[in-house]
Formats: C-alpha cells, structure tokens, sequence
C-alpha cells in the first residue's frame, strides 16, 4: 500500500519564539502606557480638585436651569473674572447666615437694572434674551432701577416669581446688590444627575465680554485616557500569553509504512 500521511500538532520545540510575551519592546510600550496613564488619570483629578469645588443646591430658585438637591461643580475664580449671566455660589450674611446661595449675575458694578420691559429684564437700557427661564422671558417682577455700585453684583434666580435674589433684598443699605469678593466659586456644570456643562448666557454678550468655559471638559478627557491607556497596558500581558500560546503550536506530517 502507498505511504499514509497524517496530521498532528505538537508543542513547537527549539527555535526563538516569536510571540508577543517574548517581544520586549510590546512589554516596554505597555508599561510606558500604564506609566502614562497613572500620570493623566492622577493629574486629571488632581487638577480638578485644584479648579472646582462640588456644591449641592438646596432649593428650586434656580430652575429650570438647577432643580433643588442637584450637585454641581463650582469653578474657583479671582472677584474680577466674574461676568454677566454667570451663575455663582456666595456668602452674605445680610442674605442668609451660614449658607451658600446660588444665584445669576445679571449686573455688574456700573450697571443700571430694572425689570420688565416688555418682559424682559433691562440692563443698561437694553433688553435681555434670557432663553434659559420658563417660557424664555422674565416672569412678572418689578424690580425698579438700580444703580449698582462699583465692586458689587445684581442676582437673581432663574425661578424668577419665587426667588429669593436681589429684587427681595431692595430695601437693604446695598440695595440688594453682592460684594464680588463673596463669590466663592462660578458655576460650571451640572454633574448629578448629569446635565453637563451651563449654557453660555449669550443674551449679555450685546453688554460686554463673557466668561468662558473652565477646563473642566479637558479634565475629564485626562481621566479617560488615562482610565484607558492603564486598562489596556495592563492587559497586554495576558492578552499576549493566549495569542502566544496559540502560536506555539504547528502541525507536522507523521508517516506510515
């Protein structure tokens, strides 16, 4: 009878592996990317810990924009980098003792402000679109004019009818204005439940410059990768030994007599 051939694997003996547990060089990428990684992932919360205080806000006077018990996060800024139609988080003791009160800055010191015209809150004679309220116009709130002094903000909540803002505080020596050194920190984003980044006010920006967004989006961009580059390091390793093992096997041809 002719030869019978037949086929059969076999452990690969001898010879340099070729694999990737046996390439240095993968083993160096994946520990540079876990390096890597440790570094952004620390860094990234490390630097929002620097920028951004978290807060939880009490009541209802800034919805729809923040409803109460929802956690936002407060960027720190200087008094002067404070702009119309930020919202942020003070202290006056002539407002509330022992708390925090979030609130939108919708004049600064030089401005004058009333309420309504045709609506519409007015700052320097000029009427504001403030599409972030209910119904996209200012509620029914007579606020007469007010001059605000230098160095002081005017505040009011989104909630315009039941807020408890500057307009209730008109009687007081400030006229319900806010030193700009008892802002604590501006408000940047919604984080729980997520609602994400504020809106810019854009309204205001026919007065003046507004604030831009903190790096807040950046930060978190620093945490994924590097949440990603660990993960993905770290399993080079064993992702590695089963391809590896699955390359060490061949086939080899047996005869037959």
């Amino acid at each position: 009878m002719g030869g019978e051939s037949a086929i059969r694997t076999a452990p690969r003996s001898g010879g340099t592996s070729t694999s990737p547990v046996g390439s240095r060089t993968g083993q160096r990428l994946s520990g540079l990317a876990v390096a890597l990684g440790i570094v952004l992932f620390l860094g990234g919360f490390a630097w929002g810990a620097l920028q951004y205080r978290p807060f939880t806000v009490p009541t209802s006077s800034m919805s729809p924009t923040i409803a109460a018990g929802d956690r936002v996060l407060g960027q720190r800024v200087d008094a002067d980098e404070i702009r119309r139609g930020d919202v942020v988080v003070f202290n006056d003791k002539q407002w509330v003792t022992g708390a925090l009160v979030v609130k939108r800055v919708v004049a600064v010191g030089g401005d004058t402000v009333a309420c309504c015209t045709n609506g519409r809150l007015t700052v320097n004679g000029k009427e504001i679109d403030e599409p972030y309220l209910k119904g996209g116009v200012v509620e029914d709130k007579a606020i007469p004019t007010v001059k605000v002094p230098e160095g002081r903000l005017f505040l009011l909540g989104d909630e315009r009818q039941g807020s408890l803002d500057s307009s209730a505080h008109l009687t007081d020596a400030a006229q319900g204005t806010v030193a700009r050194s008892a802002v604590e920190a501006r408000v940047d984003a919604v984080v729980w439940p997520w609602k994400g980044m504020l809106e810019r006010p854009t309204g205001f920006g026919k007065l003046g410059g507004l604030s831009t967004p903190g790096p807040l989006n950046t930060i978190l961009a620093l945490i994924v990768v590097g949440a990603v580059l660990v993960l993905g390091g770290g399993a080079y390793g064993p992702v590695a030994k089963f391809f590896g093992s699955r390359r060490r096997v061949r086939t080899e041809p047996v005869g037959a007599g």
